[in-house]
């Protein structure tokens, strides 16, 4: 164990020869990333700030963290963009806690859903999650858009670029029910096989956009009657959680869905969520 923990030691003094990366550096990082986007960076990230944001150093020639930085706040804000997708972790598949998607079926079956009603999937990272809710809104209630729509955002616009695109290796779409990955997805050939890429008639169903939950403003249409934001709120502080699920509670119809990740919950958030087990929520009638 001391090896391994010294081998780390190593490895971050080795890393960190390359370009000069100040305490001021990392605590002005964690800063920026918590004003701007929510996002709660511990000490022991140091390493991976350094990796991830390492790549723009190098991309852009820049020879320190601090010179990065002053060139990143004076600028357009297009390298923010870049700052934020940097440090910002997507991991994610189809089908990710089935038992939501259970919860959410039974929902749509008895009739929860309304015309034109939205499904939004909050922090959607590379697509996954969004495509498997619209795949359990087609079987249920086909794939016509004016029968409800899913809103899929994510502050990451890389990650939104891969979601739009909606092509996948055959590993990623494993998860996939084969009759769904018949009925929902085309099949690569010649130079793209090993590839599948998501039909039109399922990507109609999905308007992709990048939200910033730490943003003044929501671009989601109402009304929305189930909202997935799973594994995103780990991330954020105590005080930004609770003004998201503030907002969320504002958003969300009486008796609409809220799925939060296996690590969050909302135990201390007042009568405003009635727990459905498993991190599935539904929205009560009473005032935050």
């Amino acid at each position: 164990m001391q090896q391994q923990r010294d081998s780390l030691v190593d490895d971050v003094r080795q890393i960190g020869d390359e370009f000069e990366f100040t305490d001021d550096d990392f605590h002005r990082i964690c800063g920026l990333i918590q004003s701007r986007a929510g996002i709660r960076l511990g000490h022991n990230k140091r390493a991976m700030v350094y990796s991830r944001l390492g790549r723009r150093l190098r991309k852009l020639n820049i020879a320190s963290f601090k010179e990065y930085l002053d060139c990143m706040e004076s600028g357009t804000g297009e390298e923010f963009a870049a700052f934020i997708n940097a440090l910002t972790t997507n991991l994610t598949y189809f089908y990710r806690e089935t038992h939501h998607f259970s919860v959410l079926r039974s929902f749509l079956e008895s009739g929860g859903l309304p015309r034109g009603a939205t499904i939004w999937s909050a922090g959607c990272s590379t697509g996954e999650e969004a495509y498997s809710i619209a795949m359990v809104l087609a079987t249920v209630r086909g794939l016509r858009p004016q029968n409800g729509q899913v809103v899929a955002s994510d502050i990451d616009t890389s990650v939104l670029e891969h979601a739009e695109r909606g092509v996948y290796t055959e590993e990623r779409v494993k998860n996939v029910p084969p009759a769904d990955l018949k009925r929902f997805f085309l099949g690569g050939m010649g130079d793209n096989a090993g590839f599948v890429k998501v039909r039109p008639e399922l990507r109609q169903l999905i308007t992709f956009r990048q939200i910033n939950l730490h943003g003044t403003s929501w671009a989601v249409r109402v009304p929305v009657k189930v909202i997935f934001c799973r594994n995103v709120m780990i991330y954020f502080d105590a005080p930004s959680r609770r003004r998201i699920l503030e907002r969320f509670a504002a958003q969300l119809d009486p008796g609409g869905l809220l799925f939060l990740g296996h690590a969050e919950n909302i135990a201390d958030f007042g009568g405003v969520f009635r727990s459905l087990g498993q991190t599935a929520y539904m929205r009560t009638d009473c005032d935050a």
